[in-house]
């Protein structure tokens, strides 16, 4: 099964990163698909590569990754349990915000990998990652918490917002709240594990 799902989403990144209609695909060096897990119970899910995902292909590497790995350390979890992602899978021009256009063409892309990997929680990672799936919240104030959402492709899923690590590099106090919220992500996977939906939105 766990094959299956590797082979599925390996087929996809290739298919996907020659049909994939983003015009950021232009200027990047190449694809940035995600890494991880194909079987993983938690999907990250960020913003855009940076300069080091473009030149490397991989994402997350840089300051923002390492602390990610730090925050995924304090959960006993590794990079290899999970899988992560970004709602563009090209670096956006002097790692500007991706546009509306930008992320609605990688979008099928994205969605087709929520479909193989069947998470049992997607947590988004900054502003751009939470609005497309969580429309209508502002992060400051939907940081931390679990939501539920159906979609017409992917049906129902839960999520968790958390700020992006990045913000943790420029605002120190940015980094005790990401820790704090990411030691919640257990107990709301056991929670959906049994079926409830506390503190679900």
């Amino acid at each position: 099964m766990i094959m299956d799902k590797k082979k599925s989403l390996d087929e996809l990144n290739i298919r996907m990163a020659q049909a994939c209609a983003c015009s950021l695909k232009e200027g990047a060096t190449q694809a940035v698909p995600g890494e991880g897990n194909a079987d993983a119970e938690i999907l990250f899910i960020g913003e855009a590569p940076g300069k080091n995902e473009d030149l490397q292909g991989k994402p997350f590497i840089g300051a923002a990754g390492k602390f990610l790995s730090t925050m995924l350390a304090s959960i006993n979890l590794k990079r290899e349990d999970i899988y992560i992602t970004n709602v563009v899978k090209y670096r956006p021009p002097d790692n500007r915000d991706p546009l509306p256009e930008e992320i609605e063409a990688c979008m099928p892309w994205l969605h087709e990998q929520i479909k193989i990997i069947r998470p049992k929680i997607i947590v988004t990672l900054g502003r751009h990652a939470m609005e497309h799936f969580i429309p209508g919240q502002k992060i400051s104030e939907a940081h931390g918490q679990t939501f539920s959402r159906t979609f017409d492709d992917i049906g129902e899923q839960f999520f968790f917002s958390l700020y992006h690590p990045a913000a943790a590099l420029y605002n120190g106090g940015m980094r005790k709240t990401l820790l704090d919220d990411f030691k919640k992500i257990p107990a709301v996977i056991n929670d959906i594990k049994r079926g409830g939906t506390i503190g679900t939105k």
